[in-house]
């Protein structure tokens, strides 16, 4: 993690000689198409160093080869290296958005990139503010490869970044939508760098790039990823006029209105960097360090299976230094995380009188916050079939397309329309999507982020513990679902009314979870706007699979 050394100076004279010295590997790094040469990708950690920040390479040198006690690599970099918080700012789809905001508020183009960069591109920006330079991303900023902060911005939010982080402001407003504090008035090798181990050994890392490391526990609140996983933007109406800030994620908040926040027992690291099975030294020199346990797991694993695919398919393109099989692990990880730890399904009741059947689905969410969560561009939903003893299709309610939209919702068919929430369901145009809509000035539903002044409708499922009563209209229930006695902290239930009138029994009712990353309706707005970025993001779409993620299933016959 950490800064100029002796031998990192060796390395980075001989990447000079190279011409590959500031980059992601060989032929042009990140960005606008290098990152292999020849069409191939390069998985080179960029060993970059600037006043404040150093590449993930330089840290990778000593933080590799980790195997703990149980046999299992649990090597920062390799874990690192493939999630989204690695490829934050290669993440295409942010940069179409960031490019399609700009085109719709030309006028707010410096808040938008200084707001996207905090989190995306964040030691380009710090560094970029520490020289007294502007902070640019598109066209002739931080993406571009003739940037001086090029190789800093593409090395996404990594190692240098997060364990500066000091623990001034965290948990508090001031600290969010990216705005963390570090301390840039210090010197190499004076400069703190923070870790969850007490009595570090100091000497190397200070000798090799030019950092102290000390014992701090902040990093292992959540207080300390809520800088940038709560986020406010500006309010801009029809006019250009900014009328306050819009909640556009919240999962911080919404993990400390729940009970995952009490006792201060369970923070976002339990989940999303949980501690590895054995013990392990930190670092591979020098080889007299003690192994230590209960080492959280660099993998930072999320819900975003979609984009990893796209990663994957467009790695040499985006310069992404993960390989084939650093993102199939990751992609495997998410399935896992999404399958097993997100959500379960439960029949609470089911009965039949007068030729209806009628069946109370609960869903329970297992996440601390929201799900989905983040920004509001996912969903789930129930994908409910029922089938007759001659396998015909009585009832069928939100079924994917393969093209990514569901049967049945009214906003994929009209982008002003959304589906409501149900606590009944009688008819096959009847959808449950969990799902936030946004809503701009005039009452219009919308999709520029900008734009929105509120929530038209919100029933993401509610972490256990959370009072809808209660809580702040910044992570608030709205729509249907704010009155709905059976949408409570934790869980949701639905009750299934179907005709069996037609059906020969006995009949089988399935029920399915879904959940997709990038909604269809989010997607056609998207393309409203023909940037190259938009224009490249919705060819990787267009060509990829569109399948949602199936989170649970449940089969019952009556």
């Amino acid at each position: 993690m950490f800064r100029r050394s002796l031998i990192v100076v060796a390395i980075l004279a001989i990447a000079a000689v190279n011409g590959v010295a500031q980059r992601h590997g060989g032929g042009g790094g990140h960005g606008g198409g290098g990152g292999g040469g020849g069409g191939g990708t390069s998985t080179a950690l960029t060993t970059f160093t600037t006043a404040d920040f150093t590449g993930s390479g330089n840290c990778a040198f000593c933080h590799s080869g980790r195997v703990d006690s149980t046999g299992q690599d649990v090597s920062m970099d390799r874990q690192w290296r493939s999630s989204m918080m690695a490829n934050a700012a290669q993440d295409p789809l942010w940069q179409a958005k960031i490019s399609s905001e700009v085109v719709r508020n030309p006028a707010l183009r410096a808040i938008i990139e200084d707001k996207c960069s905090r989190c995306h591109t964040p030691m380009a920006r710090v560094q970029a503010i520490q020289q007294g330079n502007p902070v640019v991303v598109l066209d002739n900023g931080f993406l571009s490869t003739a940037h001086p902060l090029h190789a800093a911005a593409m090395d996404g939010v990594s190692c240098s970044l997060c364990h500066q982080i000091s623990a001034t402001g965290l948990g508090t407003p001031d600290s969010f939508t990216g705005n963390y504090v570090i301390d840039t008035t210090t010197t190499s090798p004076y400069r703190w760098i923070y870790g969850s181990f007490a009595q570090p050994v100091q000497n190397p890392m200070q000798m090799h790039v030019g950092y102290t490391p000390v014992h701090r526990t902040h990093v292992n609140s959540s207080a300390y990823c809520g800088s940038c996983h709560t986020l406010y933007t500006p309010i801009v109406d029809a006019q250009g006029q900014v009328l306050g800030e819009f909640p556009e994620q919240t999962p911080y908040l919404e993990w400390e209105h729940s009970d995952f926040s009490a006792g201060d027992t369970v923070h976002c690291q339990d989940c999303h960097m949980p501690e590895g099975p054995g013990a392990v030294a930190l670092a591979n020199r020098p080889n007299r360090l003690s192994p230590r346990s209960a080492v959280g797991q660099h993998t930072l694993v999320g819900g975003n299976r979609f984009l990893l695919g796209i990663l994957k398919a467009h790695a040499a393109e985006l310069g992404v230094t993960a390989d084939a099989a650093h993102l199939d692990t990751t992609a495997d990880l998410t399935a896992g995380q999404l399958t097993q730890q997100t959500a379960e399904l439960s029949i609470v009741s089911q009965s039949v009188e007068n030729n209806v059947l009628a069946t109370a689905l609960r869903v329970s969410n297992l996440a601390g916050h929201k799900f989905p969560t983040g920004v509001p561009v996912r969903r789930a939903w129930l994908h409910v079939r029922v089938t007759d003893s001659q396998n015909r299709v009585i009832f069928e309610s939100g079924a994917p397309w393969s093209d990514g939209r569901i049967v049945g919702n009214d906003a994929d068919n009209d982008a002003m329309q959304f589906e409501p929430h149900y606590d009944v369901i009688t008819a096959a145009d009847q959808v449950q999507i969990y799902e936030a809509i946004m809503r701009d000035s005039a009452d219009q539903v919308t999709y520029t982020f900008l734009s929105a002044r509120d929530y038209v409708k919100d029933n993401r499922l509610l972490p256990e513990g959370f009072d809808k009563l209660t809580a702040d209209a910044d992570i608030a229930v709205y729509g249907a679902a704010s009155t709905d006695a059976n949408f409570t902290g934790g869980q949701d239930t639905v009750t299934y009314r179907i005709d069996l009138s037609q059906a020969q029994r006995p009949v089988q009712f399935t029920a399915r979870l879904l959940y997709q990353a990038v909604g269809r309706r989010f997607m056609e707005d998207l393309r409203r706007d023909a940037t190259a970025q938009v224009e490249r993001f919705a060819n990787y779409y267009d060509n990829a699979d569109k399948a949602p993620t199936e989170i649970k299933a449940i089969t019952v016959s009556y």
